[in-house]
């Protein structure tokens, strides 16, 4: 017959529950008799006899009295028959008085044969404490602080190290179960509320939990399969006889037998109460229920389900997963938590219930958790998804969730992120990487190893998919080196396949990697050059235009690289990039295709054009086939980036066809007319006015008739105006307008080239005044390239002064005057010029003197360029000039304080030509007795001009010969050259 036995905190009655020890009427008339050792103290099994007890707490007179043998009954009935039954303080308390009367034990009996057995059996016991009464380790922790003398016991015992060890495990388990929402905390709870009660024969002596598999030993006793194979072998590693955890008696052999009958009386139990509590569990999971019991019953769903796999399916007929989802949208983070975990409980190793997740909306709303601000909903929701994603049909469910697969590739590359969660979102990705469509989104989305993955070792179909949508990335420049790097040789391959679809994928996905100039270099360097050349010069029949498009395309973004396309073969008989045949070839290709191809093709040139390593074999094939105009006509082409690319190459090869291009230019065809257009086509400046400006700036600027078309067409006019906007203000923010205002001063200084032979360029500049607009554009700071422009302007203009100056009319002398010249009186002039001796004005005559020009080129002397420098002196000199008066010259240069820093440029000698220009100003300063006085004693003007003397060429040496005499460094008779 089975006897009822009450678990811990059953309820008993209304309103009370049964105390931890409190017995059945059964043990209470139990307890009633006497034992033969004496009259017990308390009921039930497990009581004690009374002689053993003082004060009601076990062991507190306890003594070896009677023998080992005596002891050591006394001891397993204690720990066997008490243990099971006592609560905890009465435990630890006896525990610590036991332990005290051992250690006495062992130092009265050192040679005792029994103390190893006793010990053992004790330790054993106390390890085993919380298994057998569900009590924590941690609590007992404490009692270890007096079991410090086992550690000295002899090695074959077990050590003190591996006690504490085991207990520290114990009380870590004890502490993380008994978290908010635990097991121990609701589901167990939850799980002891049975319809029908727990028997005796169901609960396993040595765990004190319901069995599930038991077995029967040879004695008839019954226990749960695992605990009792622990036991034994427990007993064999200590050494112990192998005896019945139960009775203590000693057995013959380890065989159990499987308790059939049993086994299955448990199991209609436990479906009979498992259905109540479903049921309990189904009406609490309801929004309107309190917290507490949601929770619970959450619980007992994930315990059900971890208990068996196959109880999902009754949590799936039950319809409860609908109704859990439900509890998704409580206002209860830890209801949301605990359902987002009990999901995952349910669909994990469960096909059919995550096809029910898969329905509705249940996937959005768990995408919506990636983005929650509380991190444990982050993480469950991950968890739970990678659980879903597992799946193949919610592959495809997940990944058109809009945002899922971004959000999962941001967790996986985010720092704030637990390491967890990161791991489960990178697997998550991994699963979903299954369905073409998630690999596209991760790919937009940043992560595109996949895609990459699947180009390397997909099938052809899949192969030209990925490449396919490859091409319609926009990628950043680090991602085009990553993908040029990873599969760069794959989309080589698949461009000169057969099949004319892959050709045209590879290409676009090719077009779209070399767009970034280290991934291009990569692309060179997995010999892209080669078939590419050979699809361009392909036949229509072999290849669409469409496609040879994007070949060129594909080239003019390859040649910006930084390679040596002088020795990298692309034809058959070891031709390069600049062989003359293959330049012969891209002009015929430009002259006659469509101008979509032709502005690829021009590109193509300008990119060959850019290096001057390559630059000459290009301009020797375009000199040998007389292509030049042909290129010029591209400056009247409608499609701006088609003329724009002309532009840019005419500007390249303009350093070595300079006068090809302007005789061209001043052809009849209007080509220049249409350069002059473009420059001031627009207010703001753009990047095809930069270069056009830039190119008409790089032409000879001597070109006397090149200059005089640009003066019959108004070209001039145009640039004064728009230098003047510039200088106010007006497009200063502009991303071209440095390159495109040095163009246009360097375009308009080419007027004082032919002033000497064009009286119309005199003309424009005494109207527009401009010595007045180069002196203001010497204050343009931080241009370099424009002060040094102006300065060399305002040396040409001052050069004419002496020939602008309109020197004074002196009155004809009277007749005595002539016949007596003691009798006339020279007239007094005043007003002159003191360098040119007659009436000068910068507008006019363009004098320097006139105006802040002489400061300004002054101040321009300490500049950090050296060619600005140089500009400077070169403007400053003309005051020295033969034909003026240099007396008066060296005067204005002291009145400016000029001396000193034309000294210092001297002595400093930044370049060749500068120190050239500077000896040659020096001896003319030094002809004045003064400066060459005070110059004379200062050892650094005396060094720079021998040096001068020793190592310059022979103008220079003969100039500071002259300047050595000047301050006496060499006597005047003493010259080695014959006299200028």
């Amino acid at each position: 017959m089975l006897r009822r036995r009450w678990k811990p905190q059953e309820r008993m009655g209304k309103g009370r529950e049964r105390g931890l020890f409190e017995e059945t009427s059964t043990e209470k008339m139990e307890g009633r008799e006497e034992d033969k050792e004496g009259k017990r103290v308390g009921r039930g099994r497990g009581c004690l006899p009374e002689k053993w007890v003082v004060g009601g707490s076990p062991m507190e007179s306890c003594s070896w009295e009677g023998g080992e043998k005596e002891g050591l009954r006394k001891f397993s009935f204690l720990t066997f028959g008490f243990l099971s039954s006592c609560n905890l303080i009465t435990w630890v308390r006896t525990f610590l008085l036991l332990s005290t009367r051992l250690r006495i034990f062992q130092e009265e009996n050192p040679n005792s044969s029994d103390f190893t057995k006793i010990l053992n059996d004790f330790l054993f016991i106390f390890i085993y404490f919380p298994v057998l009464t569900n009590h924590p380790a941690s609590i007992i922790n404490e009692a270890l602080h007096n079991f410090n003398w086992v550690a000295k016991i002899e090695d074959d015992l077990l050590s003190y190290q591996k006690l504490k060890g085991t207990l520290n495990q114990m009380a870590g388990s004890w502490d993380e179960s008994h978290e908010l929402g635990s097991q121990s905390d609701d589901s167990f709870q939850y799980e002891r509320q049975h319809i029908e009660p727990i028997y005796d024969a169901f609960i396993c002596p040595l765990t004190k939990q319901i069995m599930r598999d038991p077995v029967t030993l040879e004695n008839g006793q019954t226990f749960e399969r695992e605990a009792i194979e622990k036991w034994f072998n427990e007993c064999k590693e200590s050494g112990r006889k192998l005896v019945c955890p139960l009775t203590l008696r000693e057995l013959k052999t380890t065989d159990m037998n499987p308790s059939i009958a049993l086994r299955n009386t448990i199991e209609e139990w436990n479906a009979r109460n498992e259905a109540v509590q479903l049921d309990m569990a189904r009406k609490s999971l309801n929004p309107g229920c309190p917290e507490t019991d949601i929770l619970r019953a959450l619980k007992f769903v994930q315990h059900l389900c971890q208990k068996n796999l196959s109880n999902k399916h009754i949590i799936r007929n039950n319809d409860l997963i609908p109704m859990i989802v439900d509890m998704l949208k409580s206002s209860s983070r830890r209801v949301r938590c605990r359902a987002l975990e009990t999901l995952r409980v349910v669909v994990e190793d469960d096909d059919d219930n995550k096809e029910i997740m898969a329905e509705g909306d249940n996937v959005r709303t768990i995408v919506k958790f990636l983005s929650h601000e509380q991190s444990k909903e982050r993480e469950e929701a991950v968890s739970l998804l990678f659980e879903l994603s597992k799946s193949e049909a919610l592959c495809e469910k997940i990944g058109s969730v809009n945002g899922a697969i971004l959000i999962l590739v941001g967790m996986t590359s985010s720092k704030s992120e637990n390491l967890l969660t990161v791991e489960k979102a990178d697997k998550t990705l991994e699963n979903l990487e299954k369905n073409e469509t998630n690999v596209r989104q991760m790919a937009e989305n940043g992560r595109l190893q996949p895609l990459l993955t699947l180009l390397l070792e997909g099938s052809p179909e899949i192969k030209l998919s990925m490449a396919s949508f490859l091409g319609e990335l926009a990628l950043s420049n680090d991602v085009k080196v990553f993908v040029a790097r990873t599969v760069g040789s794959s989309l080589i391959n698949l461009m000169k396949s057969g099949n004319m679809q892959s050709r045209e994928a590879a290409l676009k996905a090719l077009n779209q990697v070399s767009s970034c100039e280290p991934s291009a270099k990569i692309l060179v360097d997995e010999g892209i050059l080669s078939p590419l050349v050979k699809d361009l010069f392909a036949g229509p029949n072999q290849l669409p235009m469409r496609l040879k498009e994007i070949c060129a395309t594909i080239l003019a973004n390859v040649v910006t690289s930084d390679c040596d396309f002088d020795s990298i073969p692309v034809g058959p008989n070891h031709q390069t990039l600049v062989s003359e045949d293959i330049i012969h070839n891209l002009l015929h290709l430009i002259s006659n295709t469509g101008p979509a191809i032709e502005c690829k093709l021009l590109q193509v040139l300008v990119g060959l054009t850019s290096s001057p390593i390559t630059l000459i074999g290009v301009v020797s094939a375009i000199k040998s086939s007389g292509a030049i105009n042909s290129l010029v006509q591209f400056i009247e082409a409608p499609q701006q980036d088609l003329r724009m690319a002309s532009i840019k190459l005419l500007q390249n090869l303009s350093q070595n066809m300079g006068q090809e291009l302007a005789s061209s230019l001043r052809g009849t065809a209007g080509q220049l007319g249409g350069l002059i257009k473009v420059i001031g086509e627009n207010i703001a400046s753009t990047e095809e006015q930069a270069a056009a400006v830039g190119l008409l700036a790089d032409l000879p600027e001597r070109d006397m008739g090149l200059t005089r078309q640009m003066l019959d067409e108004g070209a001039f006019e145009m640039v004064i105006s728009r230098i003047i906007m510039i200088r106010q203000g007006e497009p200063r923010r502009i991303r071209f307008v440095t390159p495109y205002l040095e163009g246009l001063v360097r375009v308009l200084s080419r007027i004082t080239f032919v002033l000497a032979d064009e009286p119309k360029a005199v003309s424009l500049c005494r109207d527009h005044d401009l010595a007045g607009i180069f002196t203001e554009l010497l204050q343009a700071n931080g241009l370099d390239n424009v002060q040094m422009v102006s300065a060399f302007a305002l040396e040409n203009l001052s050069q004419e002064s002496k020939n602008m100056t309109k020197l004074p009319e002196l009155p004809t002398p009277g007749f005595c005057a002539s016949i007596f010249p003691c009798f006339s009186k020279q007239p007094v002039m005043t007003g002159l010029c003191r360098v040119h001796r007659g009436t000068c004005s910068r507008k006019d005559s363009f004098c320097l003197l006139e105006g802040p020009a002489i400061a300004r080129l002054v101040a321009l002397l300490d500049h950090t360029n050296e060619k600005v420098i140089e500009a400077s002196l070169a403007a400053l000199s003309t005051l020295l000039d033969d034909g003026v008066n240099i007396e008066e010259g060296v005067g204005v240069l002291c009145d400016a304080e000029g001396i000193k820093p034309i000294f210092d440029v001297l002595v400093e000698k930044q370049t060749e030509a500068l120190g050239r220009r500077a000896v040659w100003v020096v001896e003319r300063l030094l002809r004045t007795e003064d400066i060459a006085y005070e110059v004379s004693g200062d050892p650094n003007v005396s060094t720079a001009l021998v040096d001068a003397f020793q190592h310059g060429d022979y103008r220079t040496r003969q100039i500071a010969e002259r300047a050595l005499k000047h301050v006496d460094k060499i006597p005047n008779f003493s010259g080695i050259f014959p006299p200028t």
